[in-house]
């Protein structure tokens, strides 16, 4: 079991998945920046592994070239991609918030978005 806080192995680095993503598209790195709405730089730091992109570009590239999926992309940084959030799950959450008082809502609130964050890093 990992540690909370440590990051998954990565058995490509992303300057690798990138380079294999334009391969298989046939796209520059400004077509890939025009397409994800990031600058042409962003993605050439990228692309020699100057820089590692932000999960919110992560999910643009894999909504924009659906071969390559989050799960891949940010392992490649070294990272587990967030679950997507079923109807079910949406449902019992906000069931079991309605049960707590405006205080435990604010608190979990707080948590959660500390949480969030610290996966944003």
């Amino acid at each position: 079991m990992e540690k909370p806080g440590t990051k998954p192995p990565a058995d490509e680095t992303f300057a690798q998945v990138l380079a294999a993503l334009k391969d298989q598209y046939q796209v520059s790195d400004s077509e890939v920046a025009r397409r994800i709405g990031s600058h042409v730089s962003t993605v050439n730091n990228w692309a020699h592994g100057k820089a590692s992109p932000r999960p919110a570009a992560i999910r643009a590239l894999a909504r924009e070239f659906p071969a390559f999926t989050e799960a891949r992309l940010f392992a490649a940084i070294g990272k587990r991609a967030p679950a997507p959030l079923s109807a079910d799950r949406r449902a019992a959450v906000l069931a079991v918030f309605d049960r707590l008082t405006d205080e435990q809502q604010e608190l979990l609130l707080i948590q959660a978005s500390a949480v969030a964050e610290r996966n944003e890093q």
